[in-house]
């Protein structure tokens, strides 16, 4: 496949970056299991990649801005575009040692993304996509799922936690999808969740309380792997309003509906 020269930086930044994280992974499960020992090197593991990214991607347009997790948001004097960064999608499973983590960049251009890879190390599974040029996984080509009814589909969430979310309006939204479909699966890294989507691993997603480093990348490999997104409100302001909705034509019209019913009364 043909790359352009940005989405080859982009790359060649998150495959750099996933380099040190496989060797941080690798010492992660060495490491004590307590609160401050495992959880102050998966920090460090993580601001570590996104200064390998940072220095490559500005390098690389020294005139774009920069907005990562990690760091403060850097102003680009461009003003079209932005890098949009999470050098380590998926921390808890990290510091756990499951290889279910990912490098996610993103570029936008006058608001609108235009290129996105996300990168897994564990597993060396690199998705990229340009917009109007497709989505792919190495180097194969990319297609939604093509399943149309829900109980045949497999559904992708995030699950609010301790301290995160509104635990009793997901388990509303979750009763209402588990008595629909086949199954529903929950990976511990939106930026896979969406990349999942993508290659038709997953036939929908929905979540909500995200970052914009958590759904930029994704949103544009959904797109070009001719699936379909939207946010709560049915719009296409995903990374600024955090929430998502994915799926092919079918799967996401009929996800929507389902996720949206009121709550029953007994």
């Amino acid at each position: 496949m043909a790359r352009s020269a940005l989405l080859n930086v982009m790359v060649q930044a998150a495959l750099k970056a996933g380099k040190s994280l496989s060797r941080d992974f690798g010492e992660v499960q060495n490491l004590q299991v307590s609160v401050k020992g495992p959880g102050d090197f998966v920090t460090q593991a993580d601001r570590k990649a996104e200064k390998v990214i940072r220095e490559d991607l500005l390098k690389a347009r020294p005139t774009y801005g920069f907005l990562g997790e990690e760091s403060e948001e850097i102003k680009g004097t461009d003003g079209a575009h932005r890098w949009i960064v999470d050098p380590l999608d998926g921390t808890t499973n990290f510091l756990h040692g499951i290889p279910l983590f990912s490098v996610s960049i993103a570029l936008e251009r006058n608001g609108e993304i235009v290129a996105g890879v996300v990168f897994n190390p564990a597993t060396d599974e690199l998705y990229t996509a340009e917009r109007g040029g497709g989505a792919f996984l190495n180097d194969r080509r990319l297609r939604v799922a093509s399943r149309r009814v829900l109980s045949d589909a497999v559904i992708g969430c995030g699950i609010p936690h301790l301290g995160r979310g509104n635990h009793g309006k997901f388990l509303v939204e979750l009763r209402h999808v588990m008595g629909e479909v086949a199954g529903i699966r929950r990976l511990g890294s939106a930026a896979l969740d969406l990349a999942y989507v993508a290659a038709g691993r997953f036939d929908g997603f929905w979540e909500v309380g995200l970052s914009p480093w958590d759904i930029a990348a994704g949103v544009l490999l959904i797109r070009e792997a001719g699936g379909f997104i939207s946010d709560w409100d049915g719009g296409t302001d995903m990374v600024e309003s955090g929430s998502v909705i994915a799926g092919n034509e079918h799967i996401q019209k009929l996800l929507s509906e389902v996720v949206k019913r009121p709550v029953p009364t007994r």
